[in-house]
């Protein structure tokens, strides 16, 4: 089993930072890329970033594109026990609560689409006032 635990969340003002931490443990050798999406109350979840297992490969929402910054741990035993989101010039539209996923197979490609993932966290709730 893989387990995914998201913290760093919180309540901060607009044009704040946070930086989001999701750790993985269990059978971390299955766990290849990964990826943050957010839900906001009344919508649906949304795609925030991926990143690939070696950490080369990244993609981003339109939506976050230039202020959120997806990176996983460098060193080498634990490349695929932690995942970061790197979260500055929050707005009051970013407030959601943030889930961290992964997938247990390796892909060329970075997945949006939430049912490409197979392992979720709970969620950490971000709050932007503005």
């Amino acid at each position: 089993q893989v387990q995914l635990l998201e913290t760093g969340g919180g309540l901060v003002q607009a044009g704040d930072s946070l930086r989001l931490s999701c750790v993985v443990s269990g059978r971390t050798f299955s766990v290849y890329d990964m990826g943050w999406f957010r839900q906001a109350p009344g919508k649906e979840r949304e795609f925030i970033a991926a990143i690939s297992w070696s950490g080369g490969r990244t993609d981003y929402a339109d939506s976050v594109k230039g202020r959120f910054t997806i990176s996983r741990d460098s060193a080498r035993e634990n490349a695929k026990n932690m995942v970061y989101l790197q979260m500055n010039s929050l707005k009051p539209e970013d407030t959601a609560v943030y889930s961290c996923a992964a997938r247990k197979s390796p892909s060329s490609i970075l997945y949006t689409l939430e049912m490409a993932y197979d392992y979720w966290g709970q969620g950490t709730q971000v709050t932007v006032s503005s």
